[in-house]
């Protein structure tokens, strides 16, 4: 509630968080596209999903979620399995594609925010500092997020294509129950918590070699 207290009092914030969202969602499900068209399977590309136009990947409660309390999804591309010649190694690039691609986007912006205040004289610049800080903010938690291994995220399929020979009873009940179990997850504050954490180390870390690099300069 207190992201939506500080969006409301600031209405500025709606418009400093929207392009991280759509920069976030919209490379996370492009990346997804690719690296199944590239393993064999075109069907996100046939129907319209491999494409970096926000507009083909936007789920309006989804991107309403995320934009109010900081958690949500896009339209999950459709991948069809059957075309990968290695089943299982092609499910996880695929799987792991959008979540490498939004830690490339967050590291790549901690240049620019370094550089915004090292170099541009910008570290009092709110839009500035408020939309590149959201941008790199919202790729992270896109990225972390999304490794959890409970369905529906991108790492329940990771975790499926290593383990689900070895624990199928476990898989199967995290098939049927994952989203409740994910929903009690947020509700309880406990997912917020975690990932609070790694962001602001990951961010650290990202800020410093960007630091290191720029003062080479």
């Amino acid at each position: 509630m207190s992201r939506i207290a500080q969006l409301f009092q600031n209405p500025l914030q709606f418009l400093y968080v929207l392009p991280a969202i759509l920069i976030g969602l919209t490379v996370h499900e492009w990346a997804h596209a690719y690296a199944a068209y590239r393993l064999g399977d075109p069907t996100a590309r046939n129907l319209g999903r491999m494409t970096l136009n926000p507009l083909a990947h936007i789920d309006p409660i989804g991107f309403a979620m995320l934009l109010l309390v900081g958690f949500g999804w896009a339209k999950p591309v459709p991948v069809s399995p059957r075309n990968f010649k290695h089943y299982r190694r092609d499910d996880i690039i695929v799987s792991l594609a959008g979540i490498i691609t939004n830690l490339i986007v967050a590291f790549l912006f901690s240049f620019v925010y370094v550089a915004g205040i090292l170099k541009w004289g910008l570290a009092t610049n709110e839009a500035f500092m408020s939309i590149v800080g959201s941008i790199i903010t919202i790729n992270l938690t896109l990225a972390i997020f999304n490794l959890i291994p409970i369905y529906p995220l991108d790492g329940s399929h990771v975790a499926e294509s290593l383990l689900m020979h070895k624990i199928p009873r476990v898989f199967m009940f995290l098939r049927q129950y994952g989203q409740w179990i994910l929903l009690a997850l947020l509700l309880s504050g406990a997912v917020s918590t975690v990932l609070g954490y790694l962001i602001s180390g990951i961010f650290s870390g990202f800020s410093s070699v960007a630091v290191w690099f720029i003062n080479l300069l």
